[in-house]
């Protein structure tokens, strides 16, 4: 599945996942896809993926219906442009905050891809209580397919930790944000993301939300939380 088929599928009103293997791992990241997953999310703003493993990661998760989904550690336009020619099928991009920064994106992906830009989703992540108040201008700019709330940025951004302990929800004030932000984006006619656990996702779905970054670390832990539980009995 390429972002083609994945904005085809936004467009008729489906979600779509992403999940995180967390670690530089075409095998790992092709194992999520056939176990489920509509998408992988390769972060090379935080992870260790070089331009090969875009590369190898894109070719193997398509191979077995998915799509690879890469984040630059900027919005720098020759970095996108790598990106987008080592064959990501979308790419998403931090920290977005005005009107202008989208139309360079933008204009960016059409450059590096001038015959198939067409073929690659492309994600602006809001991050900053400033982004949000700019997302009216933002969500106006065509050519942006999703508009990600990223809660771990806007939870720094507004003074509190990017993470709640494990099990426990964020803040009420960021929450509230998030919620902020999806009531503009939907109210535009566009399409929201966010990062959601398991016992998040049907909320944020009754709001709309249609693009949901799952992170794989939690279903690891429970699983084998669960086998060293009964181990110790």
């Amino acid at each position: 599945m390429n972002g083609a088929k994945l904005r085809a599928r936004l467009q008729a009103g489906e979600p779509i996942t992403m999940f995180t293997p967390h670690h530089a791992s075409s095998g790992f990241a092709a194992r999520l896809v056939e176990l489920g997953a509509d998408s992988v999310f390769v972060d090379c703003e935080h992870g260790t993926w070089s331009f090969e493993d875009v590369r190898e990661t894109s070719q193997i998760v398509r191979s077995v219906g998915g799509a690879a989904i890469i984040r630059p550690h900027s919005h720098e336009r020759p970095i996108i442009i790598r990106y987008l020619n080592a064959g990501a099928d979308g790419i998403m991009v931090p920290m977005v905050d005005n009107a202008d920064q989208a139309c360079a994106i933008v204009d960016a992906v059409r450059y590096a891809l001038p015959s198939d830009h067409e073929k690659r989703l492309v994600i602006a992540m809001i991050e900053t209580v400033e982004a949000i108040d700019n997302l009216d201008a933002i969500a106006r700019v065509e050519g942006i397919d999703v508009f990600f709330i990223g809660p771990g940025d806007l939870s720094q951004n507004m003074g509190f930790p990017p993470a709640p302990p494990f099990g426990e929800e964020r803040p009420t004030e960021v929450q509230e944000k998030v919620a902020e932000a999806v009531r503009k984006i939907r109210s535009a006619g566009k399409v929201a993301g966010t990062l959601v656990t398991a016992d998040e996702l049907p909320g944020w779905l009754e709001r709309g939300v249609q693009f949901f970054y799952i992170h794989s670390d939690p279903f690891l832990r429970r699983g084998i939380a669960a086998i060293n539980q009964t181990l110790m009995r």
